[in-house]
C-alpha cells in the first residue's frame, strides 16, 4: 500500500500537530475495515484523532483510497470548521481521486519531485514525534 498527501493537505496535517505515523494508523484501521464515510467514488471521510482531543473533537480527513493499492489524503478540517461535504465537493472529490488513483508510478514520481504530492513512508521521517 502506497499512501501519499496532497500538498495542502501536508500543510494542514504538519499545522494539526499530525504526523506520517498518525496518518499510516488511519488507513490501517482502513485496511482492517474500519472505513469511515464511504462518499463513492473511492473517497472517504475518516475521523482523525487529533492530540488531547480525541476522535470525536478531531478532525475529518477526506481520502481517496483504493484497497491494497494506494490511499491520497486529500483534505483536513476541524470538525468544527466544517460539518459535512456538500454535493458539488463530492463530484469535484470524486473526479479528483479517479485522477490520483489512476496515476502511474513514473506520474506519481513526477507529482512527488515537483512538490504536489508526498509519499508517506515506513521510515520515520523527520515530521515525526
Amino acid at each position: 500500500m502506497r499512501i501519499f498527501q496532497y500538498n495542502s493537505f501536508r500543510r494542514w496535517a504538519k499545522d494539526e500537530g499530525l504526523t506520517d505515523a498518525d496518518l499510516r494508523t488511519v488507513i490501517k484501521e482502513m485496511e482492517e475495515g474500519l472505513i469511515g464515510d464511504n462518499l463513492g467514488g473511492n473517497v472517504y471521510k475518516k475521523r482523525v484523532k487529533l492530540e488531547g482531543r480525541g476522535k470525536r473533537g478531531g478532525a475529518r480527513t477526506i481520502i481517496a483510497y483504493k484497497t491494497e493499492e494506494k490511499a491520497f489524503f486529500i483534505v483536513g478540517f476541524a470538525k468544527n470548521e466544517k460539518d459535512n461535504i456538500d454535493t458539488n465537493e463530492k463530484i469535484a472529490l470524486k473526479r479528483f481521486a479517479k485522477e490520483l488513483l489512476g496515476y502511474s508510478d513514473q506520474q506519481l514520481l513526477k507529482a512527488v519531485t515537483a512538490g504536489e504530492l508526498y509519499e508517506i513512508t515506513e521510515e520515520v521521517s523527520s515530521n515525526e514525534k
